[in-house]
C-alpha cells in the first residue's frame, strides 16, 4: 500500500517505488531554491519599473532605502541622466537630524530637500518609483514630504 502511494513521477522522469517489505521507512529529500530578500526586492523593483518611466516632462523620483540612510534621485530615463539627487548623507540634511538618519523624520527631510532642488530646476511633476520597497513608513514619509514641498505625482 505504501509503495502504490509513492510511485509517482519526480522531476527528471525519476520514479519512486518500493519492493519487498513496505513497512520499511523511506527517506525522500526535496530541495528548492528560496530567493533571498535582495532577490525578492530586485524582482519587485523590476515589476515596478515595467510601468514607471521618467521622461523630460515628467522625470522619475527613485527612492532607495538602506538600513541606515535614505536616498532620492530624480531621473530622466530618456537621456539616462540624474537631474537631482539628495540623501541623508548630504551635509545640510545630516546636520539637522542629530545623527539619526534611519527614521521617518530623516526620510521627510530628504523628501522636502528633493522638492526644493526640483523647484530650482523648474521640475513640478514626477513619477514616483518606490524601488520595490513597500509604500509604508520611511518611503511614504519621503513621498508625503515631497508632495508638501510642491511636487505632484
Amino acid at each position: 500500500m505504501l509503495g502504490t502511494q509513492l510511485s509517482s513521477r519526480l522531476a527528471g522522469g525519476q520514479r519512486i517505488s518500493t519492493t519487498g517489505n513496505t513497512s520499511r521507512a523511506l527517506s525522500l529529500e526535496v530541495t528548492c531554491k528560496v530567493p533571498t530578500r535582495r532577490e525578492q526586492l530586485a524582482k519587485r523593483h523590476k515589476r515596478v519599473r515595467n510601468t514607471v518611466e521618467g521622461t523630460p516632462e515628467r522625470p522619475r523620483l527613485a527612492v532607495f532605502r538602506s538600513n541606515n540612510h535614505m536616498y532620492a534621485q530624480v531621473i530622466d530615463d530618456v537621456s539616462q541622466s540624474t537631474l537631482v539627487m539628495t540623501s541623508t548623507l548630504s551635509k545640510d540634511i545630516k546636520s539637522g537630524l542629530n545623527g539619526v538618519t534611519n527614521n521617518t523624520e530623516a526620510a521627510a527631510a530628504v523628501g522636502k530637500a528633493v522638492a526644493e532642488l526640483c523647484k530650482e530646476k523648474k521640475i513640478e511633476k514626477v513619477c514616483f518609483d518606490r524601488g520595490g520597497f513597500q509604500y509604508h513608513g520611511r518611503v511614504k514619509a519621503l513621498a508625503d514630504a515631497a508632495r508638501e514641498g510642491g511636487l505632484s505625482f
